[in-house]
């Protein structure tokens, strides 16, 4: 019996290690500062795929600790904000909503195409970083494709406390106000989204190949102060 006790002890011990290698991070309907910026006077529909609105990204740091980011509603909350400051009328559409049910000048359907974070023991400082990369697909009235745009976006935070999970979701929360700056910056002149303002793509244009903006990978740099806080660490 006695013998016994040791060994029950250091299955309890390492079943405690195990548990404090994994940690959960949840990103709450992120607030974007309002911006100072003249609505575009557009009906916008903005789609909302159900990968996009329950978006987990699990990753295991190092092989020792594992990190679960959850953005879940975060992304469509987060372009809601943000179309509701850009133009004159928004409609959100979930997966299963049919967009000819509805009237607008363009629709607008997000995805994330790349998200990845590091951690201080990775890169060997106090800061916690997030890189998401979100792609927008364009498409008129009728339900041609527009153009496609990448937005590249990133933040960082300083470690506080133990866990860092705090700094982590901060640091997430920080990379999406750095893309609603791009977005608001960039989104017209890169997808030319405002000429639809005047009806759908030209026929010709469609059957010719040509679109309405481009995959515009080039991005201009940002100007400081069109929100309180940007992507960056305060």
């Amino acid at each position: 019996m006695i013998a016994i006790r040791p060994i029950k002890s250091s299955v309890i011990l390492i079943s405690l290690l195990a548990a404090g290698c994994a940690s959960n991070v949840t990103v709450e309907n992120p607030k974007i500062p309002r911006p100072h910026f003249e609505k575009l006077p557009m009906d916008i529909a903005v789609r909302i795929p159900a990968d996009f609105h329950n978006f987990v990204h699990e990753e295991n740091v190092l092989g020792r600790e594992t990190w679960t980011i959850n953005l879940g509603s975060a992304n469509a909350s987060f372009f809601t904000q943000l179309f509701g400051y850009m133009f004159d009328n928004v409609i959100v559409l979930g997966p299963d909503d049919n967009a000819l049910d509805h009237t607008f000048d363009a629709l607008v359907e997000p995805t994330i195409e790349g998200f990845e974070f590091s951690v201080p023991n990775q890169s060997k400082t106090d800061a916690f970083a997030v890189w998401i990369r979100y792609r927008m697909q364009v498409f008129d009235s009728l339900g041609n494709s527009a153009s496609t745009w990448t937005v590249s976006a990133y933040g960082k935070s300083q470690k506080e406390g133990m866990g860092g999970s705090k700094s982590l979701q901060r640091a997430a929360v920080l990379a999406m106000r750095d893309a609603a700056a791009l977005i608001l910056l960039q989104m017209d002149k890169s997808t030319r989204i405002g000429q639809l303002a005047d009806g759908p793509l030209d026929l010709s244009e469609i059957e010719s190949g040509a679109t309405v903006g481009s995959n515009a990978d080039e991005q201009d740099d940002v100007p400081v102060g069109i929100f309180a806080i940007g992507g960056i660490d305060e």
